[in-house]
């Protein structure tokens, strides 16, 4: 792959389809300082991949991913390129190997919203830790990194195995019991959305018991969505209990 090429045609085809208004809109919503083109998910992601749709080398993908992710436009970072970087990872994650995991870590703490950490977190990261579980051991330092974007990818990485029905219920139930106390809101809906995806995919017991013996703790965003998929039976005491533990702290 001439890599410089494939940036270069990748931006080109990026801008021919820009959207001022959306620009201005997306660029607002997400309370960016970044240079936004305005250019909507789908289009994106299908100029992003056309890179990697045939067989890449992993070098000639990391290599892309990290031209991308690097370009600037006035200094500033570029949401649609870093967009772009993250969908040729997530497209050829399966390429990628046990060392690359530092890569995507330099791309979280180079990260500035959920916007980028979520695909990175569980598509490839949640990833690398699946094929590989000695990493989970990374996972274990990062839940208590000072970093929001960092603590949040270490719960979210814990998505594909639970919705492989193999979930690590050690590492969530440590990993929530670390976090539980968390002022930040993208940790809480964070924790929250490992629980609920947990119910669905049958570990309503687990996730009832679990929330029922911290209900004195745990925050209102992620109890909501912890119960969201539980049996109206099981989701009423739990917020009930929430609520009276509210009124006596």
């Amino acid at each position: 792959m001439d890599v410089a090429h494939e940036a270069a045609r990748i931006e080109k085809e990026l801008r021919a389809q820009a959207d001022p208004v959306r620009s201005v809109n997306e660029k607002r919503y997400l309370k960016s300082d970044f240079v936004h083109i305005g250019v909507p998910m789908g289009p994106l992601r299908k100029i992003a991949v056309s890179a990697v749709r045939a067989e890449p080398e992993r070098a000639s993908v990391l290599a892309l991913a990290r031209t991308l992710w690097e370009a600037t436009e006035d200094g500033r970072p570029v949401h649609e390129l870093r967009m772009a970087a993250i969908e040729v990872l997530v497209r050829r994650a399966a390429l990628l190997t046990s060392g690359d995991l530092a890569f995507a870590e330099r791309l979280i703490r180079d990260s500035a919203g959920w916007v980028y950490v979520d695909s990175l977190a569980e598509k490839v990261v949640g990833g690398l830790v699946r094929r590989d579980p000695a990493l989970g051991a990374v996972l274990d330092r990062w839940a208590a990194d000072p970093y929001l974007w960092i603590r949040r990818t270490a719960l979210l990485a814990l998505l594909p195995g639970v919705r492989a029905s193999e979930p690590d219920l050690g590492r969530v139930s440590a990993f929530g019991d670390l976090l539980i106390g968390e002022r930040e809101f993208f940790i809480r809906k964070a924790l929250g959305w490992v629980l609920r995806e947990l119910t669905k995919k049958g570990q309503a017991g687990w996730v009832r018991d679990w929330v029922a013996a911290r209900t004195d703790r745990i925050s209102g965003v992620a109890i909501r969505e912890a119960v969201r998929r539980l049996p109206p039976a099981d989701a009423e005491p739990l917020l009930a209990a929430y609520k009276a533990g509210v009124q006596a702290r």
